[in-house]
C-alpha cells in the first residue's frame, strides 16, 4: 500500500474505533465545538472539553445541553500553565484544537487577542503535548484563509503559499506555521519524544443550526428573519465554499482516524470545502434562506463601508478525496433545509439536544451509504 493510502474497507467513520477514546477538544462551548462535542457522544467516546464561556447568548452549547456527556473545564489557551494542567491531567488519546477568534471582523478590532488566541494559544498546546506522552493525534483545525488570496478561480491546495490580508487570515497562517515547526522539530519520532501525528485542517463558511455569531451571513440573516427586517448584506457578490458543519466535522474524525492509523504519512495539511459548483454567491443564500424562511421579508445590500474581505475564495480538495476518501455530503439546498429546520424548531421550543443529535445521524446515514 502506498504512503498515506487507506484501504477500502476504512472509508468513513468507524465507530467502533471511538468507542471510550479519551478526546480532548479545545473550543468545545463554541459552535464547531459543539457539534463535534455531541457528535462524539454519539459516538461513545470520552470528550473533555477546555474552553471559554460559550461566546454568544444564546449558544448551541447551552441549548442543546451539551455539557451533559462530557467533561467540561474552563479555561483560556492562552493560559500555558492551565493547558498544561488540562492535559496532564486528562491524558488525551487524540486532541482537536478548535479554540479561536474565528470572525476576520473583529480580527480588525481586536487584532492583539486574535493574534494571542490563535498563534500563542496554537503554540501552547503544542508545547504542552510536547510535555505529554499519552496523546497520538493531534488535528489544529484552522481555516482556508490561511492562503495567500489572490482572488482566483482555481482552488487552493495544500502547498500553495500561506498568507493573510486580515488579522485573523494571518493569524490562521502563523497557527499553520507553528504547527509545521512543532511536528518537524518534536513530534517526527525522531528526537526523545515518541511519535505524535500532528495534521492541520483547512476550512471555511462554515454554516449550520446553533450558529449566532456576529457578522456572519447565516445567522445575520436568522436574526433578521426572526425579527421581521430585511437582512442587509456586506457583499452580496462574493463567492464563498459553503459547507454544513458536519462535512468538515466529518473530515476531522477521519484524519483522526487514518493518523492513529498510518501516523506520520497523515500529518501533514487537509483542506475540506465543498463542490465548486457549490461554491454561491452571498446574494444566492440569502434568498434562498428568506424563501424558505417563508414571508414576504427580502434582503438589502448594507452600503456603508466596512473593512476588507476577500471575494471570492476556493478550496482544491482532490487531497483528501483520494487519500481519506472523503466527500462533502450535503448538497447547499439540504444544507440550508436542515438549518431552517433547525432554527425554527428551537423557535417553537423543542428540544434542540434532540434535534441536533438526529441530525448528525441522518449525516451519518447519509455518509455510510
Amino acid at each position: 500500500m502506498e504512503q498515506g493510502e487507506c484501504p477500502l474497507e476504512d472509508v468513513g467513520i468507524r465507530p467502533a474505533f471511538w468507542k471510550d477514546k479519551r478526546v480532548l477538544i479545545t473550543g468545545h462551548t463554541g459552535f464547531k465545538g459543539a457539534w463535534l462535542s455531541l457528535w462524539l457522544q454519539e459516538l461513545g467516546a470520552s470528550p473533555i472539553g477546555y474552553a471559554l464561556d460559550p461566546p454568544t447568548k444564546p449558544s448551541l452549547f447551552e441549548v442543546a445541553d451539551v455539557a451533559r456527556g462530557m467533561v467540561s473545564i474552563q479555561g483560556d489557551v492562552r493560559d500555558l500553565e492551565k493547558v498544561r494542567e488540562v492535559i496532564d491531567l486528562q491524558k488525551p488519546e487524540i486532541v482537536i484544537h478548535m479554540a479561536a477568534q474565528s470572525l476576520v471582523r473583529e480580527s480588525y478590532e481586536r487584532p492583539v487577542e486574535t493574534f494571542a488566541t490563535n498563534v500563542l494559544g496554537t503554540v501552547n498546546v503544542l508545547e504542552a503535548l510536547r510535555e505529554n506522552r499519552a496523546t497520538r493525534v493531534m488535528i489544529n483545525v484552522t481555516s482556508d484563509k490561511c492562503y495567500e488570496n489572490k482572488e482566483r478561480l482555481q482552488g487552493y491546495g495544500e502547498d500553495d503559499p500561506l498568507g493573510g490580508h486580515d488579522p485573523y487570515s494571518s493569524s490562521k497562517a502563523c497557527s499553520e506555521i507553528v504547527t509545521a515547526a512543532y511536528r518537524k522539530s518534536f513530534f517526527s519520532g525522531s528526537g526523545d519524544h515518541p511519535l505524535l501525528a500532528v495534521a492541520t485542517a483547512r476550512a471555511g463558511n462554515v454554516i449550520g443550526g446553533g450558529d449566532w455569531a456576529k457578522d456572519r451571513l447565516v445567522p445575520d440573516i436568522i436574526g433578521s428573519l426572526n425579527s421581521g427586517v430585511s437582512p442587509l448584506i456586506r457583499n452580496p457578490t462574493a463567492i464563498r465554499p459553503w459547507q454544513h458543519v458536519l462535512d468538515p466535522l466529518h473530515g476531522y474524525l477521519m484524519l483522526a482516524e487514518r493518523s492513529w492509523d498510518s501516523g506520520a504519512s497523515f500529518a501533514n495539511a487537509w483542506n475540506f470545502g465543498s463542490d465548486n459548483s457549490e461554491n454561491k454567491p452571498v446574494s444566492w443564500v440569502a434568498e434562498a434562506l428568506c424563501r424558505r424562511w417563508g414571508g414576504e421579508v427580502k434582503w438589502r445590500q448594507d452600503m456603508t463601508k466596512h473593512s476588507h474581505e476577500a471575494h471570492m475564495l476556493r478550496l482544491d480538495t482532490t487531497k483528501a478525496r483520494t487519500l481519506l476518501k472523503w466527500r462533502p455530503q450535503l448538497p447547499i439546498d439540504i444544507a440550508l433545509d436542515w438549518i431552517v429546520e433547525w432554527h425554527q424548531a428551537y423557535e417553537r421550543g423543542e428540544r434542540m439536544r434532540d434535534l441536533t443529535v438526529a441530525q448528525i445521524r441522518r449525516f451519518q446515514e447519509l455518509a455510510a451509504a
